[in-house]
């Protein structure tokens, strides 16, 4: 029993950091109503803020000190430049093994970067995940035989982002399709299984109360 709990604590560990990156920017974006970008830079900014005390605590543990203001500073530093990097990977790169279209590359540009980001991390742990959907236009629906749904998170909000994404379900275990829609559950976007043209997950950002 004692080694499941030290398990769970390393795990919880090992997962906050992107769970306060994406909240964190969910919060921002939600309740404040900053921008997109400016959502995302405050999320990393507090993830910043966690990492250097993670950094902090493990140099207490090897050396018995905290060390003073500017080796907090100089892990704050480190803490930033680790992250702005798995930041910029996640925001503005994803492999086509993981598009079902070549094209979708060009609709990413136009995702949340909330989204974006959150999508890239899921990626790191289930590499075989498959974006069918991001960016819509109205042609769009005529071309799937769907009818044009106005209030759809897929088209281009006020500020110029599409707020929602598809992921491919079919051909996956129940457990998977499971541990990704509560991640993005955990992550704090919505989700609904749809079926469509076919059978995906549909996950969207909230819009902003402001």
């Amino acid at each position: 029993m004692s080694l499941l709990i030290k398990i769970f604590k390393w795990l919880f560990v090992l997962v906050l950091p992107f769970v306060v990156l994406i909240r964190g920017a969910i919060y921002f974006h939600a309740d404040h109503g900053f921008g997109p970008w400016m959502s995302m830079i405050s999320g990393v900014g507090v993830t910043i803020f966690l990492l250097t005390i993670y950094m902090t605590v493990v140099h207490g543990m090897f050396s018995s000190t905290l060390g003073g203001a500017k080796a907090f500073k100089r892990r704050g530093y480190v803490a930033a430049a680790m992250l702005i990097g798995f930041c910029i990977q996640g925001l503005f790169f994803m492999s086509s093994n993981n598009l079902k279209d070549p094209g979708l590359s060009k609709e990413l540009r136009s995702l949340h970067p909330i989204v974006r980001m959150a999508v890239s991390i899921v990626i790191i742990i289930d590499g075989d995940l498959i974006v069918t959907d991001a960016t819509r236009r109205s042609s769009d629906y005529e071309r799937m035989g769907l009818p044009q749904n106005e209030r759809s998170l897929h088209f281009p909000q006020k500020d110029g982002y599409a707020y929602a994404i598809d992921m491919r379900t079919k051909h996956r275990s129940s457990l998977r399709n499971f541990m990704l829609q509560n991640y993005f559950r955990l992550m704090g976007f919505k989700t609904l299984q749809h079926s469509g043209t076919a059978p995906h997950l549909h996950i969207s950002l909230k819009r902003s109360k402001k």
